[in-house]
């Protein structure tokens, strides 16, 4: 159980102010803090859902020159957003982000609202992002439980039960309302997580330079290896899938899958999983054809690619192909839509991982070819 989670009103004292100084002193310069624009703040979060902080810097700058505010994002097609959140994952964020920028600007007169209630009204914003944007954009008081902060809270009152139980899990959202510090809410939240990010780190935290190891009971205890208690991690899913990149007259065929579907509305080549006593080769002739209608040949391997997911490890095998026929006209049974593109003309189209890196493999093998001749 939690160990004596009511702390003295001093050491709550203590904790804010050394955090609050440690941040003062190491906080990164994001470019959403300058300003803390309430739409800046709100687009940082949804990136950095399961993102490394580099990445988020790199994506939210050249989301904010093609997308500078609210309307921006509201009115922009569609294949436009995708491919500036190519490489982000989830594809299914940044459709509730132009959703939510629409229903921002229909009812609330294009500001973020400040209210908890309606902003957990929009798509994609939950209780974590909701008191993201509420404390670190309008500096308002809402503790903020992010994984960082977790392990944090875990680690300084040396939790011997998995966060994620409801019990403890209440708990600790009531020490983070305890501890956040009257006014300073948009500060005191970050430095949580930053700290937790630079220095109480999941593997080897830099205890020698924490300003906590005075009030760290799980250092106390030499128990900073086991905060947070582990969680049996769930075995994932194999999956082994086989693609056909087509190529005819200099160009490939790439087609749309559907709205609604797994990486919905972004581009693909047509494939999906073997059978059972199916060899890759075989499964992405059936497929090709199960999708378009195209009956391919002389297939060679391209590359296999795996991606690792939540729940998921996906093996994609990938083939170059030719049409057996001279028809250029598939019947879609899988998709919206569908081009025949210039290999130099496919970079301007999102795609998911595993078909973009198939994607890189195939520039790389045609340029070497052309080089050769």
């Amino acid at each position: 159980m939690m160990k004596d989670v009511e702390y003295a009103s001093s050491l709550k004292k203590s904790v804010r102010k050394l955090l609050l100084s440690w941040f003062a002193d190491n906080r990164r310069d994001l470019p959403w803090r300058n300003g803390y624009e309430p739409y800046q703040v709100w687009i940082s979060e949804i990136m950095g859902q399961q993102t490394q902080m580099d990445r988020v810097v790199l994506y939210f700058k050249r989301w904010m020159e093609l997308f500078p505010d609210i309307a921006a994002v509201a009115t922009a097609p569609e294949q436009q957003l995708l491919k500036a959140w190519e490489g982000l994952g989830y594809y299914s964020r940044v459709k509730n982000i132009q959703r939510t920028a629409g229903l921002v600007l229909q009812n609330h007169g294009g500001q973020i609202p400040e209210d908890l209630n309606q902003l957990l009204a929009l798509p994609g914003i939950g209780p974590y992002t909701a008191a993201a944007i509420l404390s670190i954009a309008y500096n308002k008081p809402y503790p903020v439980l992010d994984a960082n902060v977790e392990r944090v809270f875990a680690r300084v009152l040396d939790l011997d039960q998995p966060l994620k139980q409801v019990s403890i899990r209440r708990q600790l959202q009531a020490v983070a309302a305890d501890f956040l510090p009257r006014g300073k809410a948009r500060l005191f939240n970050q430095a949580l997580m930053e700290f937790g990010a630079l220095v109480c780190r999941p593997k080897s935290p830099d205890c020698s330079c924490c300003p906590l190891v005075a009030h760290c009971r799980a250092l106390q205890q030499g128990t900073i290896d086991r905060r947070p208690v582990p969680v049996q991690r769930e075995k994932k899913i194999e999956i082994v899938m086989a693609c056909g990149i087509i190529l005819h007259e200099n160009r490939v065929y790439i087609q749309q899958r559907l709205p609604d579907d797994v990486w919905g509305s972004l581009w693909e080549f047509p494939g999906g999983r073997l059978k059972a006593g199916e060899t890759p080769e075989q499964a992405a002739c059936r497929e090709v054809f199960e999708e378009t209608e195209f009956s391919v040949s002389r297939l060679r391997p391209l590359e296999t690619v795996v991606h690792h997911y939540t729940k998921y490890r996906v093996t994609l095998h990938g083939f170059t192909c030719r049409l057996r026929h001279s028809g250029t006209m598939p019947v879609l049974h899988a998709a919206v839509q569908y081009c025949w593109i210039p290999l130099s003309g496919l970079s301007d189209f999102s795609f998911p991982a595993g078909h973009r890196q198939l994607l890189h493999r195939l520039d790389s093998q045609m340029w070497r070819e052309n080089s050769e001749k």
